[in-house]
C-alpha cells in the first residue's frame, strides 16, 4: 500500500531555507563570493546578498570577539531557519500554496532573517542597539531578494499531508 504525501507550505519553507543556507552561507562559498566578485557588479552584489546567512565550522582566529562572532553567524543562520518554520507554521494553515503560498514564503524569509540578525547582534563583540537595527535592516534586505526562491517552494505546495491512497 503506497502512502501519498504532498509538501506542506511549512515543510516547503523549511526546506527551501535550509538549502539556502547550507548551500550560499557555507564558509567556502561565502569566502570565495568576497575574493572573487566585486560589490560594483550586480552579479557580486546579489551573490553577497545569498552569502549573508553566513555559518562556519570554526573562527579564523583564536581571539574573543571572533568566537563571538562566530557564534552570532551560526546562532543566525539557526535561527533563521527556527523563525521561517515557526511562521509559516503559524500562518500557512489558511493558505494551500499557490499566489498566497508564494508571497507567504517570501515575507517569511524577509521577517525570520530581520528578527534573526536582530537578535544575533547583541552577541557580536561590541554590540550596539544601532548595530542591531542595521544587522536586522541587513537581514531584511536578504529576505527581500532571497525570499522568492523560498516562495517559489511554498507557492508551490499543496497544503497538507494526503490521505494513505485506498487498497
Amino acid at each position: 500500500m503506497a502512502v501519498g504525501r504532498t509538501r506542506t507550505v511549512t515543510g516547503a519553507g523549511v526546506v527551501a531555507t535550509t538549502a539556502l543556507v547550507l548551500i550560499f552561507g557555507n564558509q567556502a562559498f561565502t569566502e570565495w563570493v568576497q575574493n572573487h566578485t566585486s560589490a560594483n557588479s550586480v552579479w557580486g552584489w546579489f551573490m553577497r546578498i545569498l552569502s549573508w546567512p553566513r555559518w562556519a565550522i570554526g573562527p579564523k582566529d583564536d581571539s574573543t570577539g571572533a568566537m563571538r562572532n562566530l557564534l552570532a553567524d551560526d546562532l543566525r543562520a539557526l535561527l533563521l531557519i527556527v523563525f521561517v518554520g515557526v511562521i509559516l507554521g503559524l500562518v500557512s494553515r489558511s493558505v494551500s500554496g499557490g499566489a498566497g503560498g508564494f508571497f507567504l514564503g517570501w515575507a517569511s524569509l524577509v521577517f525570520a532573517s530581520a528578527l534573526a540578525a536582530f537578535l544575533t547582534a547583541f552577541l557580536t563583540s561590541n554590540a550596539t542597539t544601532l548595530g542591531a537595527f542595521a544587522a536586522a535592516a541587513a537581514g531584511s534586505a536578504y529576505g527581500l531578494f532571497a525570499g522568492w526562491i523560498v516562495g517559489i517552494f511554498t507557492g508551490t505546495a499543496k497544503g497538507v499531508a494526503s490521505a494513505p491512497a485506498p487498497a
